[in-house]
């Protein structure tokens, strides 16, 4: 990531408060930040979110208070989150104990998180394992299945730069919208079949269990997703019950 880029976080976190009331400056704000070079897809591009700066920032010094107890990572946007939320109990029996940090920000695309990452997240970090969910807001906000993929392709070669010795946990897209009909079922597919290639087992494991939070028909419960997006604490169970072999073999090495 350009050298550029540090110093502009200062520059933005000293002035987000003057900007804070402004109608434009809810994200996404593109008159505020330099536009992709030409031929580079936004989704692969490092892009702040300046509502959320300081809170990336606050992130990191907490991260940076004791970075070699952080054995797991967990990454991505509201869905990985939601483990302080909906899934806070499974959090604190299941990965609290363990040396875990969440960095995930609500809302976040793949260029977000390439943003956090070009400013320090993962400096000094040696985790174990990345767990890593990302994609489903770059669909929803209109990007390709291409882009979206290679969004996802340029955190993977993010964190494995910076993270040499990780192994990374890379979770196909959840399912989302109520019914197996719907275009986004279809996207998210697409996604997850492009996702599934860049496994190799050792130091980039890929699973999708998306379709343990279907019904038998494809359709999705509101008690597993309540606004058919985002899980209950049923749903974070499904899914810690789902990664919970891969995170237990990978701490025990």
């Amino acid at each position: 990531m350009p050298n550029l880029i540090r110093p502009l976080f200062v520059l933005l976190v000293l002035s987000s408060s003057a900007f804070a009331e402004t109608p434009d400056a809810i994200w996404p704000m593109p008159s505020r930040f330099p536009a992709p070079p030409e031929g580079v897809p936004a989704s692969t591009y490092p892009l702040p979110r300046l509502e959320l700066l300081q809170r990336a920032n606050n992130n990191n010094q907490t991260a940076q208070k004791n970075p070699n107890a952080i054995r797991l990572i967990f990454d991505g946007d509201s869905i990985t989150e939601g483990w302080h939320g909906g899934g806070k109990e499974i959090w604190s029996q299941r990965y609290e104990k363990c040396g875990s940090f969440n960095f995930a920000i609500g809302g976040d695309r793949t260029q977000n998180v390439l943003w956090r990452l070009s400013q320090g997240q993962a400096d000094h970090l040696h985790p174990k394992l990345i767990v890593l969910l990302i994609g489903t807001n770059n669909l929803g906000w209109g990007d390709s299945v291409e882009n979206t993929v290679s969004g996802v392709k340029a955190v993977i070669s993010e964190y494995q730069k910076r993270c040499p010795e990780s192994v990374i946990l890379l979770q196909g897209i959840f399912p989302r919208s109520a019914q197996p009909a719907d275009e986004i079922r279809t996207r998210i597919k697409a996604v997850n079949q492009a996702l599934s290639e860049l496994g190799d087992g050792k130091k980039i494991i890929f699973v999708d269990f998306g379709e343990k939070f279907l019904e038998p028909d494809g359709t999705l419960s509101r008690e597993i997703m309540p606004d058919v997006l985002h899980l209950s604490p049923k749903g974070y169970q499904i899914w810690a019950d789902a990664i919970q072999p891969v995170i237990d073999s990978q701490l025990s090495k």
